[in-house]
């Protein structure tokens, strides 16, 4: 399923890309670049959390009701690795719980060799008209 970001101008501005996106599933990708890292051309662990909040945002409003919208609730991330400039990073995001008020999606955030950099578990609260 294709993700239009148009509505979602700091995705765009972190420039994360959407490369699958399913009720149960959601891959993106982000190339680190320096005006998202701190000192030591590090990835900003905000820039981490914000590509994770995405990507179980997106997961959550797929599965969303007609009419309603989605917002985070909660989020926790463990930082394991770090990203430098150049790298880019993937992130697949599943979700642990789907109900009625909420979603709980996990993300993990992985580099190009496959070496785990964080894990984000989010709570995201469903919004009804």
């Amino acid at each position: 399923m294709e993700i239009d970001l148009t509505a979602q101008p700091f995705a765009r501005l972190l420039g994360l890309e959407v490369v699958e996106a399913s009720k149960s599933h959601v891959v993106g990708r982000l190339t680190v670049r320096e005006d998202l890292c701190t000192s030591g051309h590090i990835l900003h662990g905000g820039a981490f959390m914000a590509f994770a909040d995405t990507l179980g945002a997106i997961g959550a409003s797929l599965n969303l009701p007609q009419g309603a919208g989605t917002t985070t609730l909660e989020s926790k991330t463990n930082f394991l690795g770090s990203a430098r400039v150049g790298d880019t990073i993937t992130a697949e995001t599943t979700p642990l719980h789907l109900g009625r008020r909420s979603s709980v999606w996990q993300t993990r955030v992985t580099s190009a060799e496959g070496r785990l950099l964080a894990v984000v578990i989010q709570t995201q609260m469903v919004l009804t008209p």
